[in-house]
Parts: C-alpha cells; sequence; structure tokens
C-alpha cells in the first residue's frame, strides 16, 4: 500500500507537469522548469502506466486483498506467506525499473500508455542491435517492468484464490464469505485469464526493438493492429480488475452505515460472475477507428450494451441496500457514496462509445480522457479511501481525524469534477488529445476550450495538493492517533471479532463460524441489525 500510495505520488507530480503546460503552453513550470515535447509525451504515458499498473493495482489488488482476506475468512495468514513476500519484492523491482528508465538515454517510453506500435519501437536506432546494447532504452525496460508487475500480481492471485478456498474457517461456507473477498478474488480470475495474451503481445513488441524481429511491421509480414487486438483483450477486463474489488468494499461499508443487510448477496455474486464472462468479449470497442471489419463493430457495439447489464444490477443491489435505511453518513460512507456518483457518469458516457457511430467522432479527444478518469479514479482512489478509512482502526488499531477526513473528501470530489467535468466539453468540441501545444493551431478558434483547460490544470493542482491532508492524517494518526475500539462501526463481518490491530495469527482462537453477515433477517432498518448478525466463538 506504501508502495502504491508512493507511485500515486509520482503519477500526480506528473499530472501536474503536463497538465500545466496545456494550460500555460511554453511557460516556465514550478518545481520542474521548462518541459519539451519529448517529455511531455514521456510524462503523459508514464502518467497511464503508473496508474493503472502500479497504483490501482497495488492498493485494491495487493494491499486490501493482503489485509483483508485471511482475517475476513477466519484464516491465520495467506495459504503462501513467502510467495505472498515475492510478489511484493516482484512489485518494487517494477516500480524501480520503471523509475530507472526515466534517467537512460533517450529517457523513458513515450509511445502511449497503451504501448501501440509503431510508436513504441522507438529504441531500434542501430541497424543490427544486440540484445544487451538496446535494453536499456526506455521501451525495454518498460515493457520488463510491465512484466515484472504482471509476475508479481500472478503470484498474488494464486494465492489470494488458495487461501480462499483452503484456509476458511469452519462454517464459512462459499455463500457466507464477504462480498469484498468473492470480489477481490473474482477480479484475480479475470486478470489471470486475461493477462496471458498481452504477456506475449509485450514480448513479441520487446523483440521487435531489441532484435530487429517484425511482429508488428507491416514491410515484414506483421501487423501493428495485432498489438491492438493483444493489449485491449486484457486491457478492458483490467478495467473490471479494477473496479470488482471496490465494489466488494461498497458491498460491506453500505450495509453498515445503512443499518439493514445487503440487498441480494446471492444475486450479487452471479451478476459479478456474469460480469467476468462478458469482460473479455469487449475489447474491440477500443478499435472501432483501427480499420477493423465494420461487421465486427456491431457485435463488440452490442457486447458494450450487455455487460452494462450486470453492472447496473450491481449498482441497483447498492442504492436498494441504502432504500429505507438509517443512514448515517461516515467518512467512510462518504467516500462510498461519492463513488457511486462520480462511477455512473463514467458508465453512462461508456454506454455512448460504445456505440460506434460517436465513437467514431469522439476517440481521441478528451471526451475519452473525462470518460476513461470518471471510470477508474472513482474506482482506484474513491475506492480505496473508502476502504482505508473504513478498516484503518481495525488494521492500525488507531482512530483517523475525521475533521481531517470529511476535509479531504470533499475537496478531492470537488476539484476532481473541476479537472474532468469540464473536458467533456472539450472533447464534444473536438480537441484531441496527447498534443504538447494547442498554439500551433492558431488558425482554429480555440476559446472557450483553453479556459477550459485552465480551470482543469487550477483544480488539478488543487486536488494533488488535497492529497497532502490524507497524508498527514494518515502519518500522524498512525503514529500518535487515539486508541481505537474493537469495532467502532459496529459491523458484522468477521475481522471485526479479533482485536484491533489483529496479533500475529489474527485471532487468539480458530473461530467457528455459525451464521453468515448476509444470513439475518430484521426490521428495516433496525438499530439491531449489527452486531449480533454474525456470531463466531
Amino acid at each position: 500500500m506504501i508502495t502504491g500510495l508512493f507511485m500515486a505520488l509520482v503519477g500526480g507530480f506528473l499530472a501536474y507537469v503536463f497538465r500545466y503546460n496545456l494550460a500555460f503552453p511554453g511557460e516556465s513550470i514550478p518545481l520542474f522548469g521548462q518541459l519539451s515535447a519529448g517529455q511531455y509525451n514521456q510524462f503523459i504515458t508514464n502518467h497511464g502506466l503508473i496508474m493503472v499498473f502500479w497504483v490501482g493495482m497495488p492498493l485494491l489488488v495487493g494491499a486490501f486483498g493482503n489485509f483483508l482476506i485471511p482475517i475476513m475468512i477466519g484464516a491465520d495468514d495467506m495459504a503462501f506467506p513467502k510467495l505472498n513476500m515475492l510478489s511484493y519484492w516482484f512489485f518494487l523491482t517494477s516500480a524501480i525499473v520503471l523509475m530507472i528508465s526515466f534517467f537512460v538515454p533517450g529517457g523513458a517510453f513515450a509511445g502511449g500508455w497503451t504501448m501501440y506500435p509503431p510508436l513504441s519501437v522507438n529504441g531500434y536506432t542501430d541497424p543490427s542491435p544486440s540484445f544487451l546494447s538496446a535494453i536499456f532504452y526506455g521501451s525495454s525496460l518498460m515493457i520488463i517492468a510491465v512484466a515484472l508487475e504482471f509476475t508479481a500480481i500472478l503470484m498474488g492471485g494464486i494465492n489470494y484464490l488458495v487461501t480462499t478456498i483452503n484456509k476458511r474457517a469452519p462454517g464459512m461456507t462459499p455463500f457466507r464469505i464477504p462480498l469484498a473477498v468473492w470480489y477481490i478474488d473474482i477480479a484475480t480470475v479475470i486478470f489471470m485469464f486475461s493477462v496471458g495474451p498481452l504477456v506475449a503481445g509485450a514480448f513479441m513488441l520487446l523483440f521487435d526493438i531489441t532484435l530487429g524481429s517484425g511482429f508488428y511491421d507491416p514491410a515484414r509480414g506483421g501487423d501493428p493492429v495485432l498489438f491492438q487486438h493483444l493489449f485491449w483483450f486484457f486491457g478492458h477486463p483490467e478495467v473490471y480488475v479494477l473496479l470488482l474489488p471496490t465494489l466488494g468494499v461498497l458491498g460491506e461499508i453500505i450495509p453498515v452505515f445503512s443499518r439493514k443487510p445487503l440487498f441480494g448477496y446471492k444475486p450479487l455474486i452471479v451478476l459479478s460472475l456474469i460480469s467476468a464472462v462478458l469482460s473479455v468479449v469487449v475489447w474491440a470497442h477500443h478499435q472501432f477507428i483501427a480499420g477493423i471489419d465494420p461487421r465486427m463493430a456491431t457485435f463488440f457495439s452490442v457486447a458494450t450494451i450487455l455487460i452494462s447489464i450486470p453492472f447496473s444490477g450491481i449498482f441497483l443491489s447498492l442504492m436498494a441496500t441504502l432504500w429505507g435505511g438509517k443512514i448515517k453518513i461516515t467518512v467512510p460512507m462518504s467516500w462510498a457514496l461519492g463513488m457511486i456518483g462520480l462511477f455512473l457518469v463514467g458508465g453512462f458516457t461508456g454506454l455512448f462509445l460504445g456505440s460506434n457511430a460517436f465513437d467514431i467522432y469522439a476517440h481521441d479527444t478528451y471526451f475519452i480522457v473525462a470518460h476513461f478518469h470518471y471510470t477508474l479514479f472513482p474506482s482506484v482512489f474513491f475506492g480505496f479511501f473508502a476502504a482505508f478509512y473504513y478498516w484503518f482502526p481495525k488494521f492500525t488499531g488507531k482512530e483517523l481525524n475525521k475533521a481531517l477526513g470529511y476535509i479531504h473528501f470533499w475537496l478531492t470530489f470537488i476539484f476532481f469534477n473541476g479537472v474532468f467535468f469540464v473536458l467533456f466539453f472539450n472533447g464534444l468540441g473536438g480537441q484531441h488529445r496527447r498534443i504538447y501545444n494547442y498554439e500551433m493551431f492558431s488558425n482554429v478558434a480555440i476559446e472557450p476550450y483553453i479556459t477550459f483547460e485552465k480551470i482543469a490544470t487550477i483544480s488539478a493542482i488543487c486536488l494533488i495538493l488535497s492529497q497532502v491532508i490524507f497524508l498527514w492524517n494518515f502519518i500522524v494518526s498512525w503514529a500518535a492517533g487515539r486508541k481505537a475500539e474493537k469495532n467502532p462501526w459496529q459491523a458484522n463481518t468477521l475481522e471485526w471479532v479479533a482485536d484491533s490491530p489483529p496479533p500475529h495469527g489474527n485471532f487468539h482462537t480458530a473461530p467457528k463460524v455459525y451464521r453468515g453477515a448476509y444470513e439475518y433477517s430484521v426490521p428495516k432498518a433496525s438499530e439491531d441489525f449489527l452486531p449480533q448478525n454474525l456470531q463466531a466463538d
């Protein structure tokens, strides 16, 4: 978690630099200086890579997978502790390799976070390079870093699944497992089934760069669109790998602060399994203008609409849990509700983009940038903060400052919308992304879009600065916060039976579960719902 938060600071700094350049082109950037066109490409590329692979994955899947799975199912530890340790060191090594790429000749990889060739084959300068002479280029280091990071997540995923299947407490039947554990495990399975083609495609790309092969070179019988298929076969399921753990967290938080049982626990599991299957048949809606057969575009448009159905059911179930409840707005609940509201904006705009008629117009504009930030930012950051504020007392034994928590939420919520909502208008106006300096289009009327760029940039700076409140609250509370109660939220899942923080082995005696968290019927909005719901000796 700490490594992921550090990488979030790196990714946030990169965003600050290139957003400042977009709003005030050519000016010297505070804390950085002058930004060249090459550095701009490096920064937007690595911002995307870092936020998806080195922030979203470790915070949601890595950190909370390790935190929650053992203690929520009544296990003393993960099934393979040494493999768990190895997975972290692989992840840390991958982050170091990516950071090193900024300091090699030619700088970091600059071909876009999707790594499309031929832009990504930018380290191939020697007509007959050897592997050792070319590996230190930014492209090669980026591919190696991604491969190491994927290896780390696969190690962790094996651990999550084996731990959940083999180490559950007696009485913790499959349909008594908390929703957060279910969704982390399903996300892990999606990752495992979808990552193989991208790993193969990335090594083919590495061979094109370093060995002079031609997998993606049309002049030698290759096809650059092949890489797009391999990337998005993984890339779109990856969205659900990041989303599902957050939805699992919401499935734990919302019932507690609504004082109601979760609405439709078993249907929620079925819906997530359906979404997992559909997630691997929608990838080519990212390629509507890449030259694919137009008849295939219809199939992927329909698949895009279909995959919205299970997620609509999941969100409706969460809202039905709120309906008629005695809702208490705490800091974790604020983040959970904020996530729902923001993600729905991203989801609805995704339906527009699933139509190839609209996507042809909006593709590669700032409408896309706004859309995927409204899906990924709430999933990664609002989901993480909801989980962090909710389980921090359990895992540290300390209380966070509530006032700072509310301030952090509202500033993040307001400034996030300030950054990205205005970019929808820029995108609909035809402004394309990944352009270093829009002043080159001086013959084109770009007002009021430059005004929106300035609003987005100022909001982005404020959004980044708002996270200082979180870091201060985190560090000070962990070091000198008030001692937390054993179950401060009066929650009903198994981790709250353990001490805060949990001792070695999590539980003093191995628990036996007699009733699951979702099996107890009570009057609507009853205060008696918790914590008697889950019983363990």
